[in-house]
């Protein structure tokens, strides 16, 4: 059974005339015909009394014509609902970002794509770069934000670099600045200075570690275990500095000291996973990412 052999039947039902049913369909009548004929007889039964001018439906027909119906407006309704999905009028989205990017880009960069498809669910995760890459890997995520290169263990993603962030110290502006009148401090100064420190799996723990032990020391942990805004607060309370993104510190009401020329950044990439196309709304979002960081960029 067809759903064109069903829209014909309902034709026929509708006009009680041949002719006229396939004028309606846009169909030559003798296809019609051949189509309701085949529909009789995969169903072993006649659908309609077929006399000079004159038809009418049999009891065949009668019990049949309220499930066509039905079935014509359920596949009518998940056309609809399809299209509606790939326009982007509705859908879900499953975005996962860094707190640090949560608390800077991620906002702005929603409700442009928010403002666009008002009938796309928004669902953010907000994690740790690494945590971010396993949720990636188990299709938790349609596409996420993170720092790369990915280490080599790393499941197999498709990235894009979005942007290089700056990397700063920002500290308590009650206190001492952390290199006195200097404008600038180098990793050699964070030796020995108490620091505020993210949990396990921040990517800026990791890379604040790396960087004290590629200057030859191991860092200083005065509080350590927090999210974003835990750390800045125990910054502002005087428990020690800590290394943040200026898009963060921008916006912390902390005091900033920058590192010395060439300074610390981090390369922040698009990535969804390698083995799946990712769906048009994370495609569309990525491309909003880009243009958000980059206006001129395609």
């Amino acid at each position: 059974m067809q759903l064109q052999q069903l829209r014909y039947f309902a034709a026929v039902a509708d006009t009680r005339h041949f002719t006229r049913a396939a004028e309606r369909e846009h169909v030559a009548q003798p296809s019609l015909s051949q189509q309701i004929r085949a529909l009789e007889r995969e169903l072993g039964a006649e659908l309609f009394h077929r006399a000079r001018g004159h038809i009418t439906l049999t009891d065949a027909g009668e019990t049949l014509l309220p499930f066509a119906r039905r079935i014509l407006a359920d596949a009518e309704t998940a056309r609809r609902e399809v299209q509606e999905v790939a326009r982007l009028r509705r859908g879900r989205l499953r975005l996962g970002a860094p707190p640090s990017l949560c608390a800077s880009l991620v906002p702005d960069v929603l409700r442009a794509f928010h403002a666009g498809y008002p009938g796309v669910d928004l669902i953010v995760t907000e994690d740790g770069s690494q945590d971010l890459v396993r949720a990636l890997a188990d299709g938790a995520l349609d596409l996420a934000l993170i720092i790369t290169p990915l280490p080599l263990q790393a499941p197999a993603l498709t990235t894009s670099e979005l942007l290089r962030e700056e990397l700063v110290v920002v500290s308590a502006p009650d206190l001492p600045a952390p290199v006195g009148r200097r404008t600038r401090i180098r990793v050699e100064d964070l030796r020995g200075r108490p620091l505020a420190m993210f949990r396990r799996g921040y990517d800026l723990r990791e890379f604040t570690t790396a960087a004290c032990r590629a200057a030859g020391f191991e860092p200083a942990f005065t509080v350590e275990g927090g999210e974003m805004d835990a750390v800045l607060g125990f910054v502002r309370a005087g428990l020690g500095v800590a290394v943040v993104p200026s898009m963060v510190a921008e916006r912390s009401g902390l005091r900033i000291t920058r590192f010395s020329t060439p300074g610390m950044h981090r390369v922040v990439s698009v990535a969804h996973r390698g083995d799946v196309s990712p769906p048009r709304a994370a495609r569309e979002l990525a491309r909003i990412l880009m243009e958000h960081v980059d206006p001129g960029a395609s």
